[in-house]
C-alpha cells in the first residue's frame, strides 16, 4: 500500500469529510424521501436516527481507520487478523461500488443540467420543468453520456490523488453551498403558499409513518453521513492523531443536519407554493429548483452556480467512493491510474442499466422497482444497515479497547462520561435498533 499524505488541519479533515458526507444524500435523496414518509415525523426520526445511530457510527469509523492506518479492506485485516471481520471491509467495497453505479447516474444529472444551465436551456418562460427532466432522463444517449462524463472526472481526479485537491476546494466550496443555500431558503420562503410546506416539513405527523418509513430514516441517517462502508475508514487513516475524532465527527454530524434541513426549507415551501406534490420522487430537486430560480432576480445565474456548487458536492461524494474500491486493490508498485481506469470503466458498465431505468429499461423491474431504484433500495435499507451492524459488533466486542479508548480519548481531553455513553449505544442501542427496524420491516412484528 502505497504511503497517503494526512489531512493538513483538522480544519480540512472536517470539511473533506463533509464534502465527502454532504451530497447527494443530504441534498438530493432527503428531500424526496422525507415527502414520501410524511414530512416533520420523518425529519424528526432523521435527527433522531443522526444523533444516536449515525453519530456514534461515525466516530467508530473515525477510530478504525485512524487505529489501523489502513482504508477499509487492510483495516480489519491488521486490527483481526485471521479472522471473519474482514469481510466488513470487502463488504464495503462492494457496497461502494454499488452505490457509486448508480450515484454516478443522478451526478450525470447534476452534470448535463450544469451544462444546460450554462447554455441558458433550464429557465424558460412558461417551461414545464417536470416534462423537461422527464425527457431529460428518457434520453439513453443524454443519461449515458452523462453517467459516463461524469465518472471520467471522477477516474481523473483519483488517477492524480484526491486529498490535496478535495481539501483545498472543499474550504472554499462548502461555505459558497451554505450560503447560496441560505439564499435559496429565504427566496423560497417568501413565496405565497410558502408556510405550508413549512408546515409539512417542520410539524411531525406520526400517523404517516409507517415501518418503511422508519427504514428509511434509518438508512437516510446512514447514507448522508457515508457510513456502513468503511468510507469513512479510509477518510480517517490519514488523520493526524492530534485531532479529536469525537469533535470532528460531530462537527461532520452537525454540518449534515443543517444542509439536510436547508434542503427541506428550500424545496418544500416551493412544492407547495408551486402546487407540486410533496412525494414528487427523485426528481423533486431537479423540478422545483428551476421554478425557484425562474422568480428570483438574475435567476439563471443563480441556477448555474448553486448547479456548479452542488455538482462539486456530488462529485466530492463520488470521489469518496471511487477512492475507496481503488484503495482497496492499491498496492506497493500498483499503478494508481490503471486501477481508477479500470474501476471507473467497470462502474460506468455497471451503472448502464440504473441509467436506462428511466427509458429502454423502464419495465424491466426488480423487488417491484426499476433498476436504478431496486439498486437504490438495496444498498440504502439492506446494505448500509448490514455494514453499520457489522462495524457497530467489531468496534464494540471484537476491536482491542484500549486503543478504542486511546482514540476517542486523543486530540481533546474527555472524561469517561462521553466515552462510556458512546461505547453503550454502540453495544447496544445501534445493534439493537438495527436489528428491530429489520424485523419489523420483514413484518414478523405483525
Amino acid at each position: 500500500m502505497e504511503k497517503k499524505e494526512q489531512w493538513s488541519s483538522r480544519l480540512g479533515f472536517i470539511l473533506s469529510s463533509a464534502g465527502a458526507a454532504i451530497g447527494l444524500g443530504a441534498i438530493w435523496k432527503f428531500p424526496y424521501v422525507t415527502g414520501q414518509s410524511g414530512g416533520g415525523a420523518f425529519l424528526l426520526l432523521f435527527i433522531l436516527f443522526t444523533l444516536l445511530i449515525g453519530l456514534p457510527m461515525l466516530i467508530s469509523e473515525f477510530i478504525i481507520g485512524r487505529g489501523s492506518g489502513k482504508e477499509a479492506v487492510s483495516s480489519y485485516k491488521k486490527l483481526a487478523p485471521d479472522s471473519f471481520w474482514t469481510i466488513t471491509g470487502k463488504l464495503g467495497v462492494a457496497g461502494c461500488f454499488l452505490l457509486l453505479s448508480f450515484y454516478s447516474v443522478v451526478g450525470g444529472w447534476v452534470l448535463i443540467y450544469t451544462v444546460m444551465a450554462l447554455g441558458g436551456q433550464v429557465i424558460n418562460e412558461g417551461a414545464d420543468y417536470g416534462t423537461l427532466f422527464g425527457q431529460t432522463i428518457s434520453s439513453p444517449s443524454i443519461t449515458i453520456g452523462g453517467l459516463a462524463a461524469f465518472l471520467i472526472i471522477n477516474i481523473i481526479v483519483i488517477a492524480s490523488g484526491v486529498q490535496n485537491g478535495i481539501e483545498k476546494a472543499s474550504k472554499y466550496m462548502m461555505p459558497l453551498l451554505f450560503l447560496f443555500f441560505i439564499v435559496l431558503v429565504f427566496r423560497s420562503l417568501t413565496l405565497d403558499g410558502a408556510m405550508e410546506g413549512v408546515r409539512f416539513f417542520l410539524k411531525p405527523d406520526f400517523s404517516k409513518m409507517t415501518a418503511e418509513a422508519v427504514l428509511y430514516a434509518l438508512g437516510q441517517s446512514f447514507f448522508s453521513l457515508a457510513v456502513g462502508f468503511s468510507c469513512m475508514v479510509t477518510y480517517s487513516s490519514y488523520l493526524n492523531k492530534d485531532v479529536s475524532i469525537p469533535v470532528s465527527a460531530g462537527s461532520v454530524a452537525l454540518m449534515n443536519i443543517f444542509v439536510s434541513v436547508l434542503a427541506g426549507l428550500a424545496i418544500f415551501p416551493v412544492v407547495f407554493a408551486f402546487g407540486f406534490e410533496p412525494a414528487e420522487g427523485p426528481g423533486l430537486l431537479f423540478i422545483v429548483l428551476p421554478s425557484v430560480f425562474s422568480q428570483m432576480p438574475f435567476g439563471e445565474l443563480f441556477l448555474l452556480v448553486f448547479l456548479v456548487l452542488f455538482l462539486f458536492a456530488t462529485l466530492t461524494s463520488s470521489f469518496s467512493l471511487l477512492e475507496i474500491i481503488v484503495a482497496a486493490f492499491l498496492k506497493n508498485g500498483s499503478s494508481r491510474k490503471k486501477l481508477a481506469v479500470i474501476a471507473g470503466t467497470i462502474v460506468f458498465f455497471a451503472g448502464i442499466p440504473a441509467a436506462l431505468s428511466s427509458s429502454l429499461l423502464a419495465d424491466v423491474q426488480f423487488l417491484n422497482k426499476t433498476v436504478f431504484d431496486a439498486t437504490d433500495y438495496l444498498v440504502s435499507n439492506i446494505l448500509l444497515p448490514l455494514g453499520n451492524l457489522l462495524i457497530a459488533l467489531f468496534i464494540s466486542w471484537r476491536m482491542n479497547r484500549e486503543l478504542v479508548k486511546e482514540e476517542f480519548m486523543l486530540g481533546r481531553r474527555f472524561g469517561l462520561g462521553p466515552y462510556s455513553t458512546w461505547l453503550l449505544l454502540m453495544k447496544w442501542l445501534v445493534p439493537l435498533t438495527i436489528i428491530i427496524v429489520f424485523i419489523n420491516m420483514l413484518g414478523l412484528f405483525d
